[in-house]
């Protein structure tokens, strides 16, 4: 269904007018008691905007503490507010409590996962991806790396994590896998448009289950996981010299 205008501008309202006051926080709204946030967040299960509201008040202050983790990328700390407000407000619209994890937890790594979103969208083809950057969380929320995906044994590639592969080297890796499983990582990684999606998501746009995409992503990164250790050990590993 589509917004209507009302709607549509009554969202950026209320996005613009939160960026504005994260950029100029002064003193932030002190944190939710564990008994308060589950009544507000009963509460906007039932239809509440305003405790939607207080939800999303009440944890500015995520925000710009994340923010600060990337003053280095050379974007505007304006801009990285904005888009690390969208991801706050993802994050309190989708948070399920019933999976264990606190809300502030839950929404702070929605935050940091939008802005390593945006900025994978603007970063040259050729820049360098390390290893360590998050790409994600997993069914608990734990944070993910490339590393995670690719490397099932750490034994198996030591010291990776400061290493460093070119991103067009990933790609060429990419291309040499079958249709299916190309498409499949490129959509889950997002090595075509910088936008990563879910095994669900992808389900969706492929007209199969879950549990196939998930069989598909598993065969393709045994695939690439071969080649990548071969990169990681021209990088690790010492040439070999003749006696």
């Amino acid at each position: 269904m589509e917004e209507g205008p009302t709607r549509g501008r009554g969202r950026r309202d209320e996005h613009e007018s939160i960026v504005g006051y994260v950029s100029n926080p002064g003193t932030f709204p002190r944190p939710l008691s564990r008994a308060d946030e589950a009544r507000y967040l009963k509460e906007m299960a039932a239809g509440s905007s305003e405790a939607r509201s207080v939800l999303i008040e009440r944890n500015l202050r995520l925000v710009a503490h994340i923010v600060k983790k990337f003053a280095n990328t050379r974007v505007e700390t304006d801009d990285l507010i904005s888009i690390g407000t969208v991801g706050l407000i993802k994050g309190i619209n989708t948070f399920d409590p019933t999976r264990g994890t606190r809300l502030a937890t839950y929404a702070a790594r929605c935050i940091q996962n939008e802005i390593l979103m945006y900025l994978r969208t603007i970063r040259p083809l050729n820049a360098e991806v390390r290893l360590s950057d998050p790409i994600g969380v997993d069914r608990e929320g734990n944070e993910l790396t490339l590393m995670d995906v690719l490397c099932s044994d750490e034994d198996m590639v030591p010291d990776l994590v400061g290493s460093r592969l070119d991103e067009n080297r990933v790609r060429g890796r990419v291309s040499r896998l079958t249709g299916k499983e190309k498409l499949v990582l490129e959509l889950r990684y997002g090595l075509a448009n910088g936008v990563s999606k879910t095994q669900r998501e992808i389900a969706r746009m492929l007209g199969i289950s879950r549990s196939y995409v998930s069989r598909i992503e598993k065969k393709a990164l045994g695939r690439l996981r071969k080649e990548l250790r071969a990169d990681a050990c021209h990088v690790t590993c010492p040439p070999n010299r003749a006696p």
